[in-house]
């Protein structure tokens, strides 16, 4: 028997999970309260100069997913980009992340690969011996002097609260390369879309049994006309807040336009914390095949995320951590919701991550609805 399925929110979440269902036969409509689909991966040509914009921050495409590569190529061309990211830092500039130019250009060195290892792990802390903060993460492996030039200033600015609060797994790898990769990534597959990111979510909500709805903030009791609701939107939105409001860091976008090139390269850090933003993106560079005489950039700046303000990055300490649980539980006891992606979870999750998440929830309602069985309210338990 085919359904009727609201999916809330026109990113990737609701985009992916809405195909999947659309062609399997489905009838999937789409909602959201902003004026454009594709959520914070939203891209616009700006009128002035013809350059893509990424709306709400710079998006690079990275994954090892065969699946999901192949997935996004169906819906948009595909063209290569590497991420090569640049940080200021003490009036110096270096790349990004730290390999092995930039051990020897900071410390005045002609190192190689293993004399880079042994100096590195002389300036190491090795009194540390099971980090747990951010900070010892990064005393333990790169010693005090990188991480007072590329870690602490520009931590402090995006996270707003010291890094010995913030636990050591933000610190996933060791965050080193002895050798002269420049490349932010290691991902087999990394692109940009050759018309922007919205252009690739249009095609994929491109089908017959979509219908998509903008200007929409959905109540929680339009799910009663459905059969199944998907929700990306923030989970204690769902709630009316009923336990308090999980925290996150928001971003402001100070948008300057210059005549030339401005800095040379798409993503300048700036790792003093004097400086009070966190970055330049200079966005024609994201779209190397193109060609721009003028140039818009925005400086990007890290706060705590108000109630009408777009949330970015969840924070996850202990206190937001126990109120999760408890709207988890909430979650769980509600009947025809699923909750997805980046909001819906309350995770930070890569472009690829999301993709191949909502990939597999829609696969998960198909064969739920095949055998009978009920659709969980996760996919993946953010706790």
């Amino acid at each position: 028997m085919k359904k009727h399925v609201l999916m809330v929110g026109a990113g990737l979440s609701g985009a992916v999970i809405g195909r999947t269902l659309a062609e399997a036969g489905h009838r999937v409509t789409v909602r959201d309260a902003r004026d454009h689909i594709a959520g914070n991966c939203h891209t616009s040509r700006d009128a002035a100069t013809g350059i893509m914009v990424h709306v709400y921050g710079p998006h690079i495409f990275h994954t090892d997913d065969t699946e999901v590569w192949d997935f996004v190529n169906r819906f948009e061309t595909f063209r290569p980009y590497l991420n090569r990211v640049k940080t200021t830092s003490q009036n110096a500039v270096y790349a990004l992340p730290i390999n092995l130019h930039t051990i020897n250009q900071y410390f005045g060195q002609t190192l190689r690969p293993d004399e880079a290892r042994a100096f590195l792990e002389s300036k190491a802390d090795r009194s540390i011996s099971d980090p747990q903060s951010f900070e010892e993460q990064a005393l333990r492996f790169v010693g005090p002097e990188l991480y007072e030039a590329f870690f602490k200033g520009y931590t402090i600015k995006q996270w707003g609260c010291p890094p010995t609060e913030l636990p050591a797994s933000i610190l996933k790898r060791l965050p080193v390369r002895f050798n002269y990769d420049d490349n932010y990534f290691f991902h087999k597959f990394q692109g940009m879309p050759e018309h922007g990111y919205t252009s690739m979510v249009a095609g994929i909500l491109e089908h017959p049994n979509i219908t998509v709805e903008l200007n929409h903030e959905v109540r929680r009791d339009e799910a009663d006309a459905f059969d199944h609701v998907f929700y990306s939107g923030p989970i204690d939105s769902w709630f009316n807040y009923s336990l308090g409001r999980l925290r996150y860091r928001t971003l402001d976008f100070e948008r300057f336009d210059y005549s030339g090139d401005y800095q040379g390269c798409a993503v300048m850090n700036y790792g003093d914390i004097e400086v009070p933003y966190t970055r330049i993106t200079e966005h024609k560079y994201f779209a190397p095949w193109e060609q721009h005489e003028a140039s818009v950039l925005f400086r990007e700046y890290s706060r705590p995320c108000g109630p009408n303000d777009i949330p970015y990055y969840p924070i996850r300490q202990v206190a937001e951590k126990t109120m999760l649980k408890e709207y988890v539980d909430l979650a769980e006891a509600e009947h025809g919701v699923t909750f997805v992606g980046r909001l819906g979870t309350y995770r930070y999750l890569d472009m690829d991550v999301t993709i191949r998440e909502a990939l597999d929830c829609g696969r998960a309602f198909l064969r739920a609805q095949e055998s009978g069985g009920a659709m969980p309210s996760f996919l993946v338990r953010p706790i």
